[in-house]
């Protein structure tokens, strides 16, 4: 997983128009959330408790609704609204879109609350 693209704008966008496929956005999460694939299995040591309680083994955030849930739930309040005033996105029309969209607009939400985090890190 360290050929994953880098986490920016221009990847949020990205994965929004279904540029990047579902694996490759799946690993971003995986890898934001601490999980790591060592020689052969999957570790978990640096995932979140109440992540590892759940999801021992990383989810598919694509294809199932429950950890998508639970990842819309993570983010902070503050970014709740992230696509929309940072980078303009306001979503599909009614019929333009599906669960998987949905998912894959979760999932940019939350991957850009983590972009945030990244810079407040770099800052302070």
């Amino acid at each position: 997983m360290s050929d994953l693209p880098h986490l920016c704008n221009e990847t949020i966008w990205a994965i929004l128009k279904d540029e990047i496929d579902d694996l490759t956005v799946n690993q971003m999460v995986w890898h934001h959330l601490g999980y790591r694939y060592i020689e052969g299995r999957w570790d978990n040591t640096l995932v979140d408790d109440q992540w590892k309680q759940d999801y021992s083994q990383p989810p598919n955030f694509i294809e199932n609704r429950t950890p998508t849930v639970k990842l819309t739930r993570s983010i902070a309040q503050e970014h709740k609204q992230a696509l929309k005033e940072t980078l303009g996105f306001t979503g599909w029309k009614i019929g333009e879109f599906n669960p998987r969209d949905t998912r894959r607009a979760t999932i940019a939400n939350w991957l850009l609350s983590q972009l945030f985090k990244q810079e407040n890190q770099d800052q302070g």
